[in-house]
């Protein structure tokens, strides 16, 4: 018993720490956002932040912003605060409720496992620095995926067909773009659930009672994660969706398309015997295409002399602003796809990670061969949407990654992915029968399973480097950009 308060205790310190840590890193970088935001109101950085507070006033802006969510927010904050003020304020708030709900996420989906093998691998009575270090690590990560940014190299160095860092390549994280700042926390809730509500439409009828749970949404019954959503689920799902479409409809119009590309396979490969379960499923959606025919209207009826509607091309519109495309992509994506080709087996098994890469695969379809005609096809605002599927690919990664991580510390390799050591392994199973285990290039003989791990040490590590230089890039982007330069 006193053992177990012990453990109690300590956890409670874990905890205590870990709340301390979030909460000054949380207000430090809420500080230098705020300092940015505030600054492109200012007219010091390239943004569009005039013409957001001249909407927030009820002022003519120029464009048409038929998303108020954001808008109606600053304006609150505009009884209290200059209108400078209350834009950045609002930006700054809803980007720091983004970090917050992504950090809850991982805590949630990855905490358990890293914990798991940072007391086997540092102690098992669960002391000192396993109490602490991985709550405080996933923090960090949680705020490193709102810095991260594409690939770029130094001042002097250009890349053939890239014209600029930032433009026809893209980025996670636009700072430039305060309603994509401003959405995301609801894309992320949206994104969320509707990974959570997704196996239940999957593996049959869904059965409204019990709970579904993100931490393993595949897992067999008995492991705490059953097959069954609650009412609650599906309303909230659709409340999130419909918050982040009247906050930038960008992130929906991918959602909704991977989503009804997923819901009409099952349906057919089903034989229609899903249709219940996609009839509930659809439901949710309802609130949020009414918004999106509202939003729209404006590119579908234009005004008058005119060109309005979607337009089809083959990447000309990108074509304008980059002259390699498929490089453009790889720095876009960089660590996703590493991660990808070491994990290929969890597109099977983990949904955030299958479903992240569906929301990329679907976002880069709209920007390579959708465009809106007439005057609007010159801002390419479907880079937007791709933008957001930049970001979850990168979320779907790094969840895959830190489970990795903490079954390599627990001394379980393969547990994840395929990676080549993995393989390497399993091919020795398959073709050497008995008890004889296939050496590698690498094996010592008598030390097979020390080697594997070796191998598979060095892979999680190239991936983990994948995503620093991802952030280094980003950290240096934000720094430009507060000291004044130029987004593109």
């Amino acid at each position: 018993m006193c053992n177990m308060d012990r453990k109690g205790k300590q956890k409670d310190r874990g905890r205590l720490a870990d709340g301390i840590v979030f909460a000054a890193v949380l207000t430090a970088v809420s500080a230098l956002t705020l300092m940015l935001f505030y600054r492109q109101t200012l007219g010091g950085v390239d943004s569009d932040m005039k013409a957001y507070i001249l909407e927030m006033q009820g002022l003519e802006s120029g464009y048409s912003f038929p998303y108020p969510v954001f808008f109606k927010l600053a304006a609150l904050i505009h009884l209290f605060a200059p209108p400078e003020w209350s834009v950045a304020i609002t930006v700054t708030l809803l980007n720091g409720l983004a970090m917050a709900v992504t950090k809850l996420a991982l805590d949630h989906m990855v905490l358990p496992g890293l914990e798991r093998g940072f007391r086997k691998r540092f102690g098992r009575n669960g002391t000192g620095v396993c109490c602490w270090l991985p709550r405080v690590l996933v923090s960090f990560l949680a705020f490193s995926l709102f810095f991260i940014s594409m690939l770029y190299p130094p001042p002097g160095i250009y890349l053939p067909g890239i014209r600029f860092r930032y433009v026809g390549v893209f980025t996670a994280n636009p700072f430039h773009n305060a309603t994509f700042m401003a959405a995301r926390p609801f894309a992320i809730l949206a994104f969320l659930w509707y990974v959570k509500l997704l196996p239940v439409y999957e593996k049959g009828p869904g059965q409204w009672q019990g709970k579904v749970s993100l931490r393993n949404p595949d897992g067999p019954a008995g492991d705490g994660t059953d097959k069954k959503a609650n009412p609650a689920d599906y309303v909230l799902f659709s409340l999130f969706l419909f918050l982040a479409t009247m906050t930038k409809p960008s992130f929906t119009l991918v959602l909704v398309s991977t989503a009804g590309l997923l819901m009409l396979y099952r349906l057919i490969r089903c034989g229609f015997r899903n249709f219940l379960p996609a009839v509930q499923l659809g439901l949710c959606f309802v609130p949020t295409f009414g918004a999106l025919l509202y939003q729209y209207k404006g590119v579908f009826v234009p005004g008058e002399g005119q060109e309005g509607g979607i337009g089809f091309c083959l990447g000309d519109v990108w074509a304008d602003y980059c002259d390699n495309i498929p490089l453009g992509i790889g720095l876009a994506i960089g660590f996703p796809l590493l991660v990808l080709v070491f994990n290929r087996k969890q597109c099977g098994k983990n949904t955030l990670f299958r479903f992240s890469w569906q929301m990329y695969l679907v976002s880069l379809a709209e920007a390579f061969f959708l465009y809106e005609k007439g005057f609007r096809k010159v801002d390419f605002n479907f880079s937007w949407g791709y933008m957001y599927g930049i970001f979850f690919c990168h979320l779907g990664a790094l969840v895959v990654l830190l489970g990795q991580t903490g079954k390599l510390l627990e001394g379980k390799s393969c547990a994840l992915g395929e990676t080549p050591a993995c393989k390497e392994k399993a091919d020795g199973k398959r073709r050497l029968p008995g008890k004889t285990k296939f050496p590698g290039p690498d094996a010592v003989p008598g030390n097979g399973k020390a080697s594997t791990r070796g191998a598979d040490s060095i892979w999680i590590s190239l991936q983990w480097l994948a995503y620093l230089a991802h952030l280094l890039c980003g950290l240096l982007y934000f720094k430009d950009l507060l000291l004044g330069g130029t987004y593109y």
